[in-house]
């Protein structure tokens, strides 16, 4: 059976959207619901950065409809470190400030590693060792988005599926440099499709949505999809998104 497919974009406070996507005159504090209504998932950026309190997770979950999920950015303070290993106190940090407060709502979290960040196998197992498979009776689901390519080998992905992770597909056109793998390790699929254009109404072409819209139903066959227009030209993602999730219906 197939895998359900969840198309959003990355975070929703973002000032040139107001007027673009948002309508003239809406509040900022109906900005989230309104963009839960017109997508099936967001990235969570702003812990990348900092924490939040149990609070701001349990208002998340209540402006958002049934059946939207969230997935979250992990903290820099995990992932942009030397030691990985040595991560277990951040990562409970991270983890213990609320974000299980969303429920079924919490999606999979997204470990971004920088681009300098080279492959040392014993030491990213040794990372992947901390992450915990559930919280507060919730299963956790994991993403790695890693930026160099010595980890590009079938070391890392073999690592990468004996702890189920996922490993993020991450298309960037301004960045060639990066690995661009797609591999069935986890139960799920996680793509960060960072190629919108600001000339363009909908950020991508038609040619390019149909090879979106393929790609991602292909996911589906392995599992879910969790697909994120993000960065590239960021005023355009919502677009991008929207029209993405019309074609896969």
């Amino acid at each position: 059976m197939a895998g359900t497919i969840r198309i959003g974009i990355g975070g929703w406070t973002f000032e040139p959207w107001r007027g673009v996507f948002y309508p003239e005159g809406l509040t900022q504090k109906k900005e989230l619901s309104y963009a839960a209504e017109r997508l099936t998932s967001i990235e969570i950026n702003g812990t990348y950065y900092s924490t939040f309190k149990p609070d701001s997770w349990r208002k998340w979950r209540d402006e958002t409809p049934e059946g939207f999920v969230f997935s979250v950015k992990a903290s820099r303070f995990c992932t942009n470190r030397k030691e990985l290993a040595g991560a277990a106190e951040s990562i409970e940090k991270f983890l213990g400030q609320g974000m299980t407060e969303l429920g079924d709502k919490l999606g999979p979290i997204n470990w971004q590693f920088m681009g300098t960040k080279k492959f040392d196998a014993e030491d990213f197992e040794g990372f992947l060792k901390l992450l915990p498979k559930e919280r507060d009776g919730l299963k956790l689901r994991h993403a790695l988005e890693v930026r160099n390519q010595s980890f590009d080998c079938p070391q890392f992905i073999d690592l990468a599926g004996k702890y189920g992770c996922a490993i993020v597909y991450g298309l960037d056109d301004e960045e060639p440099g990066w690995p661009l793998i797609d591999a069935a390790t986890a139960d799920f699929t996680y793509a960060r499709l960072m190629s919108s254009r600001e000339e363009l109404a909908a950020g991508v072409t038609d040619s390019e949505l149909d090879g979106f819209s393929a790609q991602t139903r292909a996911w589906a066959e392995r599992g879910d999809v969790f697909a994120y227009f993000i960065s590239g030209a960021k005023v355009r993602n919502p677009a991008a998104a929207m029209a993405l999730i019309e074609r896969v219906r």
